[in-house]
């Protein structure tokens, strides 16, 4: 494997460590940010009340997107295997 090829993978594999991540991390952003924005509306200074919503709606997140990302790893690795069975 030269080292364009190995360079493209790695390429590849940030691009598709941030694809699998962004959905996740936004809906956890999302959801502090309205948990926030409800504290201050309602002056309730709790520094606890932010973590339950937003594990819940990880969790939740988790289990809807899983699938997709169980498929996009499987693809990836396949093409890993590929690339490798097509060196030697």
């Amino acid at each position: 494997m030269e080292q364009q090829e190995l360079m493209d993978l790695i390429n590849e594999a940030i691009v598709l460590t941030i694809q699998l991540s962004a959905p996740i991390m936004i809906i956890g952003l999302v959801v502090g940010v309205a948990v926030a924005l409800f504290q201050a509306l309602t002056q309730i200074q709790e520094m606890t009340l932010v973590f339950v919503p937003k594990i819940l709606a990880i969790f939740a997140a988790l289990y809807l997107l899983l699938p997709f990302m169980t498929s996009t790893l499987i693809q990836f690795m396949q093409l890993i295997g590929d690339r490798i069975v097509a060196i030697q």
